[in-house]
């Protein structure tokens, strides 16, 4: 059976529609995930802070201050691989 021009732009509006939720749904998506990397990058740089002073600190342990250290840099990894693929999801057309 032949498609009349009204089923035909009937279908072309869908199909419109469709492309234009799935172009803000990734948006929002690739922003999500930006804001995720920022917050993990300042909760690093507060890590990171946080085990200069214990280690400055001469009632702090050497062991806590290592612990510390480590934790600032296990964060600020974690941060720079959630903001590398929100970058890559933004770039994508």
């Amino acid at each position: 059976m032949a498609q009349t021009k009204a089923d035909r732009s009937a279908a072309a509006k869908k199909a419109a529609a469709t492309r234009e939720r799935n172009r803000s749904r990734a948006q929002s998506e690739a922003a999500g995930k930006k804001a995720a990397g920022t917050k993990q990058s300042r909760a690093a740089g507060e890590a990171a802070s946080q085990a200069k002073r214990a280690a400055g600190s001469a009632a702090s342990s050497a062991a806590s201050a290592v612990r510390l250290a480590g934790n600032a840099v296990k964060q600020a990894g974690k941060a720079a691989v959630t903001k590398a693929t929100g970058m890559r999801g933004s770039q994508k057309k």
